[in-house]
């Protein structure tokens, strides 16, 4: 089963397709450090480094070997920034909100059989529906049957509160394939934040302890999974945050925020705030429950991004252990830039779900086929 990933980023999608079979053929982004991560860890993929509107459908088709028609699956998350209800200034002036055009045109010239694009659920609203509807009206004028959801990261074991909008489709006649929730009430019970990072090694505010061993066998089957028999930990290096915010963090209990900070110690800014404003500014995880949105920084005074047990930020892996990336996942560049590779990213877990009704699909139809025949 072949794939090719546009806008793929450090490779969320890709991996989930990847854990249950597809073989990833080609791949493009722009951003140079999120296109090393990807071409580190998908090394047989062909890569296009420069931005998608450089190159033609025939190019892919080229580099992979395959006939227009022959690809089993397309799948790719359009830049998200001018959707992103974060973005105060979001909306189809944006330069971003237009590249989603660039996937259909993509698609035009391959003809995938499958089509799947991610983004955030700004999207819906964005253009008063706009962009959804030139999307749905796109693929089905190309011959595509095509439904959009939003799924929720949680229900399929990612230890996350995170929304994303899929767009599923076929030119093969079939019907779309969603997955069912894993996870939740009367399923699985939700997995913790403990169960995704209590292995890790400790850290103080600003300590960065290099490649280290994992301090302790894993202690959940999450992180079992994850580790999947490597020794060493990656991208697990405290951000170094000033002692105003220690003693800000001293105040804060697992569960808590800003709520919890004296008022003489809280910023300039958040002491005009109101105590219903339901801002999670300063928040500290609870090993018990479910991380907050991952976002392109994991920044205090964004949100919930204090851990547990520890008085700083969570560090890279902690941030790729709670979005589901395996921990063979090297995140290349700056810190900084290591964020916001984890936090663009689609859950691998999440990508695999999809990624196994599509397969079950696929397969179902060509043992029907050969019956048929």
């Amino acid at each position: 089963m072949s794939v090719i990933d546009l806008f793929c980023g450090a490779g969320g999608l890709s991996e989930g397709f990847q854990q249950v079979g597809f073989d990833i053929l080609a791949a493009n982004d722009v951003d140079p450090y999120a296109s090393e991560t990807f071409q580190a860890t998908h090394p047989q993929a062909v890569f296009f480094q420069n931005s998608v509107t450089e190159y033609t459908a025939q190019d892919f088709l080229d580099a992979t070997g395959l006939q227009r028609g022959e690809l089993n699956c397309l799948v790719g998350g359009p830049p998200c920034q001018g959707f992103s209800v974060y973005n105060h200034n979001r909306g189809m002036h944006d330069p971003r909100s237009g590249l989603f055009r660039e996937y259909l045109r993509i698609v035009e010239g391959l003809a995938p059989q499958w089509v799947v694009m991610e983004n955030v659920t700004g999207i819906i609203s964005t253009g008063g529906g706009q962009v959804v509807q030139e999307i749905v009206q796109g693929l089905n004028a190309l011959g595509y049957h095509v439904e959009n959801r939003t799924l929720f990261a949680e229900q399929f074991g990612v230890p996350q509160e995170r929304r994303r909008v899929f767009f599923i489709g076929n030119n093969q006649g079939l019907p779309i394939p969603w997955p069912s929730p894993t996870h939740g009430n009367g399923l699985h019970p939700y997995v913790t934040i403990g169960e995704a990072i209590n292995d890790l090694p400790p850290l103080n505010n600003g300590e960065d302890l290099g490649l280290t061993e994992y301090p302790t066998p894993p202690r959940s089957l999450y992180q079992q999974e994850l580790r999947g028999g490597g020794q060493l930990v990656h991208n697990h290096s405290a951000p170094r945050l000033g002692q105003i915010n220690l003693d800000r963090m001293a105040h804060i209990p697992q569960g808590g925020s800003w709520r919890d900070i004296p008022f003489d110690l809280l910023p300039a800014g958040m002491k005009r705030a109101k105590r219903s404003d339901h801002t999670k500014r300063y928040g500290r995880l609870s090993m018990n429950g479910l991380a907050s949105t991952i976002l392109t920084k994991c920044d205090v005074h964004w949100g919930a991004f204090i851990h547990p047990e520890q008085n700083r930020a969570l560090t890279v892996r902690e941030a790729a252990r709670l979005q589901s990336f395996p921990d063979h996942y090297h995140f290349a560049g700056p810190k900084t830039e290591q964020y916001v590779q984890v936090g663009n990213a689609v859950p691998p877990m999440l990508a695999r779900a999809i990624a196994q009704e599509i397969l079950i699909t696929i397969e179902n139809n060509d043992i029907n086929a050969v019956q048929v025949a």
